[in-house]
C-alpha cells in the first residue's frame, strides 16, 4: 500500500469511527435515500405551538431592546469589537442561557425559540450573534447537556448560563476536517488524576475571549485486534489554568465582531473529572453535539433571506430603468421571485429540523446536515443576487450610503457576513461527503464484508446480500403510490409531492447501479456522490416546504400567493433533479481530474504570466516579526471580557411596550 493510502485509510479509520453506526430511530431523509418516502414522518408539519411561540416573541423584544441601545453593526464592523457592555447586557437578560435547562439557572428554551432568537440577532448583527451560537450551538453547554456527568453539569451549567463565554476547539493549523492528523495530546498523568495538554488550535470562535472550551485533543491510542486505534477524547478546559495563552486574534473578510484565533496549550494541566464521557468518544461526542447545533445557521440563513426580499422588494419598486421599475424587467424579477421561494424554502426545512430536534423520536443526523448544507448555499446566492439587484449601490458600504442622503441599506455586508456558512461547521464540500456516506450505509452494510478476506462471503451473500436485495430492489421499480392526506395543496403541488415519491425510487435505483458499477472505487467519484446528495437534498426540501405549505395555508390571506412560492421553488428544484441525474450518466469528471492534477503539477505555469507573483513589501512588517512581539502586540489589542461576573451597572431600560 502506497504511503498516502495508508494516510487516507488512517483518517477514514478514524471517520468511521467516529460515526453513529445505527439507526435507532426513523429518519425522513434516510428514507428517501431508500427510495420511500415517508410522509407521515413529517406530515403534518409539526408548527409551533401558540404558547411557545409566545415566549420566544416576548423574550426577542428583550433582545431587541439590548441590541438596539448597546450595538451598533456598522461600527462592530468596523472596529472588529462587539462593545463589551452589549455582550455583558445580553448576558444579563440570559441570551447565554437560552439551551440551558432552568435547573441550572439558564431560560430552558426550545430548540426552536433558540433557533429564531439567534436569527433574530443575527439579522441584526451577525457577529453579535455568532458569539451567542458559538457558545451554545457547539460550545460547552450543548456537549455537556448531553454527555456531561451530574457533576460537570452542576459545575459549569450555572456559570455559563450567567455568560460565561465558551468555545469549541476542534481545528488545528494544519487539520480541517481531518481528525487523524490532529497534533494536540492529552497525556494522563502518573497519578491520572490530570491530563497534560500541549499543542494549538486554529480558527476558535470565542476563543480569544472564551472562559471555557471544549477541546478536542489525541489521548493515548489503544490496541484493538492488533491494530493500533487512534483515541480523541473531548475535555472542558478553563482557559485561566497556567500554559494556555491566545496567540493571534484572526481578522475575517465578514462577521468581523467576531472573537476567533489562534489558541496554544503549553503544559497545560486539566483535572482528569473534565474528561467528557470516555476517552476516545471525542470525535462522536462532537458530530453528535453537531446534530442540532449546526440549526442555528439554516435559521440564521432564513433571516438573511427574509431582509433581502424586505429590502429588494422595496427596490425593485422604487428604481426605474427604461420607463419601468426594474422589477418588472424579467432579469430582475428572476432574482426576487427565487429570493422568495428559496427563503420560503429554507424557512420549511429548518423550523422542520428544530421541531424534531425538540419532539426527539427521529434521528435527525441527515435532516440537520441537510438544513445546513442547503439553506448555507441558497442564503449565499440571495445574498449576491440581492446585491446584484441593488447594482453599484449594492456594492457601495452602508455608511458611504447614509452620507450621500440615501438609505443605509448594509448589501456588501451582508453577502460578507453570509460568505462564512458555506464553510463553518463543516464546509459545503465536507457536508456532502457526510451526506453521502450516510446515505449508502444501507448499501455499505452489504458490500463491506464482501471486501474483507474474514467474510465467508457465501454464507454472506445466501444468508444477508442476496435476500435484502431481492425484496429490496424490484420495489424500486413498482410506482410510488400511497395517500398524502392534504387538502389545502393545489393541483401543481400535489403533481409536486407525487414526483418525490417516483425520484426517490429513480435515485435508490440509481445509487444502486453506481454502486455496483465502481465498487470500491465509488468513493473516488465524489462528483457523482455529489450529484445524489443534491437530489436527496432538492427532494427533501421540496417535501418540507409542501408539508408546511399545507399547514400554513389554512391560515393564509391570500393562498394562490403561498401556492405560487411553493410551485416555483418545487419547479426550480426539479429542473435541478432532472440535470443531476443527467449528471450521473452524461459527465466529464475524468476531465476535470486531469486537467486538476496538471495544475497541481505547475504544468499551468505558462498561463499565469504578466501577474505580480511575489509578497508585497507591505505584508513583511507583519510577517518579519518574532512570535513574542505579535503576542505582546495582541495582547494589547484585546480586551478583557468580563460576562460571568459583570460589573455593577445600571438596570437595562424596560421594554418598550
Amino acid at each position: 500500500m502506497q504511503l498516502d493510502d495508508k494516510k487516507k485509510q488512517a483518517s477514514l479509520d478514524v471517520a468511521e469511527d467516529s460515526r453513529e453506526t445505527e439507526w435507532a430511530r426513523p429518519s425522513f431523509v434516510a428514507e428517501l435515500f431508500k427510495g420511500n418516502l415517508a410522509w407521515e414522518l413529517i406530515h403534518p408539519y409539526p408548527l409551533q405551538s401558540e404558547e411557545d411561540k409566545r415566549i420566544g416573541d416576548e423574550y426577542m423584544e428583550k433582545v431587541r431592546v439590548v441590541l438596539e441601545k448597546y450595538i451598533d453593526p456598522s461600527d462592530v464592523d468596523r472596529t472588529r469589537e462587539v462593545p463589551r457592555e452589549g455582550i455583558r447586557a445580553l448576558a444579563e437578560i440570559g441570551v447565554f442561557g437560552m439551551k440551558i435547562p432552568k435547573e441550572y439557572g439558564g431560560l430552558g428554551f426550545s430548540q426552536i425559540n433558540y433557533s429564531r432568537v439567534s436569527a433574530f440577532i443575527g439579522s441584526y448583527c451577525a457577529s453579535t450573534a455568532a458569539w451567542v451560537t458559538s457558545h451554545q450551538s457547539i460550545g460547552v453547554p450543548q456537549p455537556l447537556k448531553l454527555f456531561g456527568t451530574k457533576t460537570q453539569k452542576e459545575k459549569f451549567l450555572p456559570r455559563l448560563a450567567k455568560g460565561a463565554i465558551s468555545a469549541f476547539a476542534l481545528t488545528e493549523p494544519n487539520v480541517g476536517s481531518d481528525p487523524a492528523k490532529m497534533k494536540v495530546t492529552a497525556t494522563p498523568t502518573e497519578d491520572g488524576k490530570h491530563y497534560i495538554i500541549n499543542g494549538q488550535k486554529l480558527w476558535i470562535t470565542n476563543g480569544t475571549a472564551a472562559e471555557l472550551l471544549v477541546v478536542m485533543a489525541k489521548t493515548p491510542s489503544i490496541i484493538v485486534k492488533g491494530k493500533e486505534k487512534q483515541q480523541i477524547s473531548a475535555f472542558v478546559v478553563e482557559t485561566d489554568t497556567p500554559g494556555f495563552s491566545v496567540v493571534h486574534r484572526c481578522d475575517f473578510m465578514g462577521i468581523r465582531g467576531i472573537a476567533n484565533g489562534l489558541l496554544n496549550f503549553d503544559n497545560v494541566r486539566v483535572p482528569a473529572e473534565n474528561l467528557i464521557g470516555k476517552e476516545g468518544e471525542g470525535l462522536k461526542i462532537a458530530l453528535i453535539t453537531l446534530n442540532t447545533g449546526r440549526l442555528s445557521i439554516p435559521a440564521g440563513a432564513g433571516a438573511g433571506g427574509k431582509k433581502a426580499i424586505s429590502y429588494g422588494s422595496k427596490w425593485a419598486h422604487e428604481r426605474e430603468q427604461w420607463g419601468a421599475p426594474i422589477g418588472k424587467h424579467q432579469n430582475t424579477a428572476i432574482k426576487l421571485a427565487q429570493m422568495a421561494s428559496n427563503t420560503f424554502a429554507i424557512e420549511a426545512i429548518t423550523w422542520l429540523g428544530c421541531s424534531m430536534a425538540d419532539k426527539g423520536g427521529t434521528d435527525i443526523r441527515l435532516e440537520a446536515a441537510m438544513a445546513k448544507y442547503f439553506a448555507t448555499e441558497s442564503g449565499c446566492k440571495i445574498a449576491d443576487d440581492f446585491l446584484q439587484l441593488r447594482g453599484g449601490r449594492g456594492y457601495e458600504t452602508a455608511e458611504s450610503l447614509a452620507m450621500r442622503g440615501e438609505d443605509p441599506v448594509p448589501a456588501e455586508r451582508f453577502l460578507r457576513d453570509a460568505r462564512i456558512a458555506r464553510i463553518v461547521e463543516g464546509t459545503s464540500e465536507i457536508m456532502r461527503l457526510f451526506i453521502a456516506r450516510e446515505a449508502m450505509d444501507v448499501h455499505v452494510r452489504q458490500i463491506i464484508p464482501l471486501l474483507s478476506p474474514k467474510t465467508n462471503k457465501r454464507q454472506h451473500l445466501r444468508k444477508s446480500f442476496l435476500p435484502f436485495y431481492a425484496k429490496w430492489y424490484p420495489k424500486q421499480w413498482l410506482p410510488a403510490g400511497g395517500n398524502f392526506n392534504v387538502r389545502e395543496l393545489n393541483g401543481a403541488n400535489r403533481a409536486h409531492l407525487a414526483s418525490i415519491g417516483k425520484s426517490a425510487k429513480r435515485l435508490a435505483r440509481t445509487m444502486f447501479h453506481t454502486m455496483v458499477k465502481y465498487q470500491q472505487k465509488l468513493e473516488r467519484e465524489q462528483i457523482i456522490m455529489s450529484c445524489f446528495v443534491d437530489i436527496g437534498t432538492d427532494l427533501f426540501a421540496m417535501a418540507a416546504s409542501l408539508a408546511y405549505a399545507e399547514a400554513l395555508l389554512p391560515r393564509a390571506e391570500n393562498k394562490q400567493e403561498l401556492q405560487d412560492l411553493v410551485d416555483l421553488f418545487c419547479r426550480d428544484a426539479r429542473e435541478r433533479i432532472r440535470r443531476n441525474f443527467e449528471a450521473v450518466k452524461h459527465n466529464h469528471n475524468s476531465l476535470y481530474n486531469r486537467i486538476a492534477n496538471n495544475a497541481m503539477d505547475g504544468k499551468y505555469e505558462w498561463l499565469c504570466t504578466g501577474i505580480y507573483d511575489g509578497i508585497p513589501p507591505g505584508y513583511l512588517k507583519y510577517m518579519n516579526k518574532s512570535l513574542e512581539e505579535f503576542t505582546r502586540r495582541q495582547a494589547q489589542e484585546l480586551p478583557a471580557v468580563e460576562t460571568s461576573a459583570p460589573k455593577p451597572k445600571p438596570a437595562l431600560e424596560p421594554v418598550a411596550k
